[in-house]
């Protein structure tokens, strides 16, 4: 998960973590700061060393752009924490506590420095290395108890908790690629053109615009090609009426359950597009400052568009710092007839 976190890095510019960690990008035999401003390279061209050296001795030269070899110095607090990573990584299970002490921090400390700079609380990260642990062992082969007790699972039962969470379907379906996980869908006219709306026993999985049913109905299926998939226009009907309603304006929110799955940084992301009031928006830029990293502009503008679930999480209302109505998955004619759907609203409320 170490790598994760550099490459998130990498994609935000954060200066913090130079000197802490080198990029090395194969394809042009570079290493970079993870500040560096050049293009973003592929993510399978780059893999990650602590040191210049160790990077020169693989062969690779300094970036002329970045300069890597000029370090001014190390942010202690981003090392510190990147070594209590690596300490999770290999630890079958340390508690806070013990943890921040061989560190030598207070565990007060600790966790707000840990979340500082990772996004997440040191016991989230740890929920998160066990469940990546247990889909590679999965995905190795493994059985599901063979891979539940490797991955640092002391139950089943913590294991389905948390997967239940973060998975969106049970072990036993994930380990068959998704086979068996059903998904219920209906698709109908609304004022932004055709509707698709999935859902799982969970909650919605997919709320989408188009221009085609036809289309929208083969990307659900490309989505998701392991599940047991199937129209139900019956008992989505409420759902689907409860949306059509909030796009004529007749109703302000979506309380709806998610079934959504999403990285750490994206759901800090989306947590916050979920508390923009009605009728308001945020820019780009808000939306990082928000999470805590003024620089993720890109990343934010990313995780916008990854969003599965259109209005449920409305990416709709953020928008450029110069108020254009820059990038929408659903097209920007949408965007904007949301947004002006929102603020006459709110106008003839008052």
């Amino acid at each position: 998960m170490n790598d994760e976190i550099f490459w998130r890095a990498v994609k935000e510019n954060d200066k913090r973590f130079d000197g802490v960690v080198f990029t090395c990008v194969t394809s042009t035999k570079i290493f970079c700061k993870p500040s560096c401003t050049a293009r973003l390279p592929k993510r399978e061209n780059v893999f990650f060393v602590h040191t210049q050296a160790s990077a020169e001795n693989k062969g690779f030269r300094a970036c002329l752009r970045c300069r890597p070899n000029d370090i001014d110095g190390v942010d202690e607090q981003v090392k510190t924490i990147v070594k209590a990573c690596e300490i999770m990584e290999t630890a079958e299970d340390i508690s806070l506590e013990s943890l921040a002490e061989e560190l030598n921090l207070s565990a007060s400390h600790f966790q707000r420095t840990f979340k500082k700079i990772i996004g997440i609380s040191p016991k989230k990260y740890s929920e998160k290395r066990r469940l990546e642990n247990f889909k590679i062992e999965i995905q190795k082969g493994s059985d599901v108890t063979e891979a539940m007790y490797e991955a640092g699972f002391g139950s089943s039962s913590r294991l389905y908790e948390k997967a239940s969470d973060n998975l969106g379907m049970t072990p036993a379906t994930y380990k068959k690629g998704g086979t068996g996980a059903k998904i219920s869908f209906a698709v109908t006219d609304c004022t932004l053109g055709r509707l698709l709306v999935a859902r799982t026993e969970k909650g919605l999985c997919g709320l989408k615009f188009g221009d085609s049913g036809k289309h929208l109905v083969e990307d659900l299926e490309a989505e998701y090609p392991n599940a047991e998939i199937k129209r139900d226009n019956k008992n989505l009907k409420k759902i689907i009426e409860i949306i059509v309603c909030y796009l004529e304006g007749k109703r302000r929110n979506l309380d709806l359950p998610l079934d959504v799955y999403a990285t750490a940084f994206q759901m800090r992301v989306w947590d916050v597009l979920r508390k923009i009031p009605y009728g308001e928006t945020l820019s780009y830029s808000e939306v990082a400052e928000q999470i805590g990293n003024k620089k993720a502009v890109r990343a934010v503008a990313s995780a916008c568009a990854k969003n599965q679930v259109a209005l449920a999480i409305p990416c709709h209302r953020v928008i450029g710092s110069d108020g254009k109505m820059n990038g929408y998955r659903w097209g920007i004619e949408r965007k904007k007839q949301l947004l002006n759907v929102e603020k006459h609203d709110k106008n003839t409320s008052r």
